[in-house]
């Protein structure tokens, strides 16, 4: 081990913390004040799903259902290029049949109706909540096992890293108006679970060095700890990155979301187990006797 050679990431911590907090009112703010932008999952609507004998002229559609009222459809390729589906916001169960009858008018013989429904407001309502408490659940979990693995001052630094991550996400997504549909709210949970590996491999060394680097203070322990998980982190987040900008550029419309959520996730989650993980254990003032529980001292026997 090469002290010298160690990367002081803990010697701005003040900074990053301060970006970390700057990002997380933003975010907040952005939630607050522009909010989500709920697909049909969790509001409700309608669903078209459409076949064409050629391929489909997407921005033909869109004019034409804009000239009819319906300016605020989303239209996509479903599959290939032939299948579009078109998703609308409303209550009204027959509002799928009726955009289905007039595109069909509107085309002529070239397109025939594949499917049609439609999603209650009440059955948006329900996943919106199932999704929550899923979430909530899940950073329940991780609080636990991180608690039974390391100690809780672990535990805590790792919840609050997750909330950085998704908290930034969300008002991301909130910011730029993209739609939030279950896709997206799957693509969190697996940020939930990358930011965690991440964070756990950094912990797990900072434990051993904290056991075997007994007269060197917890910043330089925190350094050398995360110095040498790095470049298994950037190879890591790299590596996941090329996977997702292919998926954001040639996956289609349905996963743009998905992808759109994993690299914002997987970006901001390799910087919260850098700079903002390590720099919490600072904070609460972890200890090596927070890990190493007191020799109990062996009883003489005074005896003869």
């Amino acid at each position: 081990m090469n002290i010298n050679r160690t990367i002081n990431f803990l010697g701005l911590r003040k900074l990053f913390f301060g970006v970390a907090i700057v990002l997380m009112i933003a975010s907040l703010g952005s939630l607050a004040v522009k909010q989500l932008n709920l697909g049909l999952d969790f509001t409700g609507g309608a669903l078209v799903e459409l076949n064409y004998s050629e391929a489909a002229d997407l921005e033909e559609i869109r004019t034409t259902l804009r000239e009819n009222g319906w300016g605020d459809a989303v239209v996509q390729n479903f599959g290939a290029s032939t299948d579009v589906l078109i998703r609308l916001a409303s209550d009204d169960p027959d509002l799928g049949n009726q955009v289905a009858d007039m595109v069909k008018r509107a085309e002529g013989g070239e397109v025939s109706v594949k499917r049609v429904e439609f999603i209650g407001p009440q059955v948006g309502e329900e996943l919106r909540d199932q999704g929550g408490l899923g979430m909530l659940l899940a950073i329940g979990g991780i609080l636990l096992y991180v608690s039974l693995r390391f100690q809780m001052k672990f535990a805590v630094a790792a919840i609050l890293a997750l909330v950085h991550d998704v908290v930034f996400t969300l008002g991301f997504f909130a910011f730029f108006g993209l739609s939030f549909d279950l896709t997206v709210l799957a693509a969190l949970l697996a940020v939930i679970g990358y930011s965690l590996n991440d964070t756990i491999v950094v912990f797990d060394r900072i434990r051993e060095n904290i056991r075997a680097m007994r007269h060197t203070d917890l910043v330089e322990i925190i350094n050398v700890s995360t110095t040498q998980t790095l470049g298994r982190t950037l190879a890591t987040s790299f590596s996941t990155i090329l996977v997702l900008l292919a998926l954001f550029w040639f996956g289609g419309e349905n996963i743009h979301g998905f992808a759109t959520a994993l690299l914002i996730g997987v970006g901001i989650g390799t910087y919260s187990s850098i700079y903002v993980a390590g720099g919490l254990l600072v904070s609460m003032k972890l200890t090596r006797e927070d890990l190493i529980p007191p020799q109990i001292e062996e009883e003489v026997d005074e005896r003869p």
